[in-house]
């Protein structure tokens, strides 16, 4: 089963907690603090490999935690960092969050993206040691690692892709001009899959050419398999439609290629005006030559070029070859660029370290550094909770409920956690 969409979750891991310790040794007064600071936790990485065609490795495992760190000792020493988890994925990959906006497009080799940041250690208590402050009793708790849901899409890397109507003898194309063997019989949808294959034309010419399964009315809106595979035809420079040509006289031939190219249409009006070939497959089999003849006239006036060629015979197929090479030559600074990856993906942020909404009984405080600070604070420490409130005040958080009408005894959520807001404190 060939999988080109998975969804998947990642989690970053969570960074290892400070140490809360104090040095105790003989001989030596009043050691200090000496509490270590915690490791960090693991990335998730997407990486691209040359060795993957499809995304079946995500096909029945979902989930990708990355470990944490380690926490952090006496004698100031630092846990250790956990490793980073790579995920390998193949060139052409997609990687879009839940909405479907799209974060990054890999196609080269070794191409990284960090998906899940893994969250920094704790400082130890003796991060936390100043002039003023020389025996300070907390520590700080791990950051807890990133993670979302991701939607991977693959869309294959072909220059040539092959379109038309099941068994209008795609498959049987691919086999004649590369060394590809799809699967070739005589009945509808015998590709369930596309295929790639490289064509070798010349020592400085070649090209990838990929055979989809074929398009019947509807698949821009789910009939058969053509929307499933539709978007492998997106990083196509050039098009081939492929129209059997022993299927009937003029009008059932101009109706099966006017067929495929309004589904094209309906499904992108891009991918609609790609520069595309026509190769009237089977003309071994042909009854009535005439009748392909004013086929092809009608198609001239529309300045279609057109190749009579048998796949099966092997006649006309170099002919058609070539002209898709020349066409992409003409075609090669045209492909549109991909994407950048993001080294790190984060949610969106503000300038402001907290934002302040009005809810019923009092206030609901949201913001990242704030939620990432509450996170990383053990509110059963007392000096730990006093520190937390120190960094409060530090951001003006009192003065803002202040301006938004609080007066005292109101209650303040932030991420979950319940305070009582006291102007005096």
């Amino acid at each position: 089963m060939f999988t080109d969409r998975v969804k998947i979750f990642v989690k970053g891991g969570d960074g290892g907690a400070g140490a809360l310790s104090f040095r105790r040794e003989k001989y030596v007064p009043r050691g200090g603090p000496d509490g270590g600071n915690g490791g960090r936790g693991g990335n998730v990485i997407l990486e691209v490999s040359n060795q993957l065609n499809s995304l079946q490795d995500y096909r029945y495992r979902h989930h990708f935690p990355a470990r944490g760190g380690g926490r952090g000792g006496g004698s100031r020493r630092h846990g250790k960092d956990a490793a980073d988890v790579v995920l390998q994925v193949p060139p052409g990959t997609l990687v879009k969050d839940e909405e479907g906006q799209t974060l990054a497009d890999l196609v080269a080799r070794g191409q990284r993206m960090v998906v899940a940041r893994g969250g920094r250690g704790g400082r130890g208590n003796a991060s936390f040691k100043t002039s003023t402050r020389q025996t300070p009793r907390f520590a700080e708790l791990g950051e807890p690692g990133e993670s979302r849901w991701l939607w991977l899409e693959l869309k294959l890397i072909a220059d040539v892709g092959l379109l038309g109507l099941p068994n209008a003898g795609k498959s049987t194309l691919l086999a004649a001009a590369s060394a590809a063997r799809p699967k070739i019989a005589d009945y509808p949808f015998t590709t369930l899959e596309p295929v790639l294959g490289v064509v070798e034309m010349a020592e400085d010419a070649s090209f990838v050419m990929a055979d989809l399964p074929g398009l019947i009315e509807g698949a821009h809106a789910g009939a058969g398999l053509g929307l499933q595979f539709l978007r492998h035809v997106d990083r196509t420079r050039v098009l081939i439609h492929v129209i059997d040509a022993a299927a009937g006289d003029r009008n059932k031939l101009w109706n099966d290629y006017q067929q495929v190219r309004n589904e094209l249409k309906k499904y992108s009006a891009t991918l609609a005006r790609r520069p595309h070939l026509i190769a009237l497959n089977k003309m071994d089999a042909v009854a009535d030559t005439s009748e392909v003849l004013a086929f092809r006239q009608r198609l001239v006036k529309l300045r279609r070029r057109t190749f009579p060629i048998s796949a099966a015979t092997g006649d006309g197929v170099q002919d058609l070859l070539w002209a898709a090479e020349r066409m992409l030559e003409r075609r090669k600074g045209e492909a549109p660029e991909p994407l950048p990856a993001l080294k790190v993906y984060r949610g969106p942020t503000s300038a402001e370290p907290f934002t302040i909404e009005p809810v019923e009984g009092g206030y609901r405080v949201s913001g990242n550094q704030l939620e990432r600070l509450l996170a990383m604070t053990d509110m059963t420490n007392p000096e730990g909770l006093a520190h937390f409130q120190r960094m409060l005040d530090r951001w003006g958080l009192n003065d803002a409920l202040a301006r938004h009408g609080a007066r005292g005894g109101e209650t303040v959520r932030i991420s979950g956690v319940e305070f009582l807001y006291d102007p005096e404190r």
